[in-house]
């Protein structure tokens, strides 16, 4: 018999009530200044601890890390503080939290980093867009990226160390476990892609090269959780933030191979029609071969995110697709969610002006189960 999305799963040390995840959703509501999670915050998670796992928004390790205004840290004592409310309130109601770790390389701008410095990236290239950052009156703002400057080598291991930091105060601040953000177009993922990765040195060229530094961070942040706690997001044939790669399935059929060297408690892959939170209109044709080679590669449990509604999901885990099925905005607008898959509820309608900035009104302010 198939799989249901009602069943609990087990997931390294922690048994999921189901295998329905609250997808990383990044809203920037942190309190200022200091990118502090706040009550209002906890409170937004507590709404949806019904997942049988949440995964935070994306959650920066270090000053350099930030790049888009109001998102939180997890790099100072006060934001350990702020995570500790929300993991309480998480486990409150019943659930289980893992917090995403997040650097944005190159995605990010001169107004966020620690003395105007320029962003940091594997080369010197800018992507295109904006970045969203706060101005001198604390309104948010678009302003054009700007030309990142290519890491040193001698740099890397700080890079490591970031996230080694990040996963130690996610763990003091009461997480269970963490996921490392590899995909959307961020600095690890900027690493893993030929567009953004032209290096000479040991961290470009080939697709093991370029997955030197995932897999460096990986054993920083595993020695601090242990691998059965630890997470990973790619996001093969991404295009959001300016990604591209010329082979995607050899460089990502790598990383699904060195990722079973860990023994994690999963990988989380971003569906490759998606782009940001966007389907594509025409999908890459190769998607789904490479979605298939990575759930043959991989022997450890597999997350899949991306334009999933119930009947899809439920139809991928009959399909043996993937084993837990995340949703981000139908999260966002129905902090009952599972509930209202069960009970075969009308969902919400999500207010996309509301994705960003603000307080409670189209945070914390869709209605439950109980106020309908």
């Amino acid at each position: 018999m198939a799989p249901s999305l009602f069943e609990s799963f087990r997931l390294g040390p922690h048994t999921l009530k189901n295998r329905i995840v609250m997808a990383p959703l990044t809203r920037s509501r942190s309190g200022q200044p200091g990118n502090i999670p706040t009550a209002l915050n906890a409170e937004y998670y507590r709404q949806r601890a019904g997942a049988g796992l949440i995964v935070s928004e994306a959650t920066q390790v270090s000053l350099q890390g930030q790049g888009y205004a109001w998102t939180p840290g997890i790099h100072s004592a006060e934001q350990v503080a702020g995570w500790r409310l929300v993991a309480d309130a998480v486990h409150g109601a019943g659930g289980l939290i893992f917090m995403q770790l997040w650097h944005v390389g190159r995605v990010s701008h001169p107004a966020l980093q620690p003395g105007g410095a320029l962003p940091v990236a594997p080369s010197a290239i800018a992507p295109g867009g904006m970045a969203f950052i706060a101005n001198a009156e604390g309104q948010g703002e678009l302003a054009p990226f700007v030309t990142p400057r290519a890491l040193e080598l001698d740099e890397m291991p700080d890079i490591a160390e970031q996230y080694r930091g990040g996963a130690r105060n996610a763990l003091t601040a009461g997480m269970d476990g963490v996921e490392v953000h590899a995909a959307n177009g961020y600095l690890l993922d900027q690493f893993l892609n030929s567009s953004t990765n032209r290096r000479e040195d040991g961290y470009g060229g080939s697709p093991q090269n370029r997955a030197r530094l995932l897999m460096e961070v990986l054993e920083a942040v595993c020695g601090v959780w242990g691998s059965d706690r630890v997470g990973v997001r790619l996001s093969p044939l991404g295009s959001f933030n300016d990604m591209g790669d010329a082979d995607p399935e050899a460089t990502f059929g790598y990383v699904a191979e060195r990722l079973n060297d860990f023994k994690l408690a999963y990988l989380h892959v971003v569906e490759p029609a998606m782009a940001g939170i966007a389907a594509v209109e025409n999908p890459d044709p190769r998607g789904e071969a490479i979605m298939a080679a990575i759930r043959q590669t991989f022997r450890g449990p597999l997350i899949v995110c991306g334009g999933y509604d119930q009947a899809k999901a439920e139809a991928c885990l009959a399909a043996s697709r993937a084993d837990l099925v995340a949703f981000g905005r139908l999260f966002i607008a129905n902090p009952n969610l599972p509930e209202r898959f069960r009970r075969g509820s009308v969902l919400n309608a999500w207010d996309e002006s509301k994705f960003y900035g603000g307080g409670a009104e189209g945070y914390t302010d869709y209605p439950e189960l109980g106020d309908i």
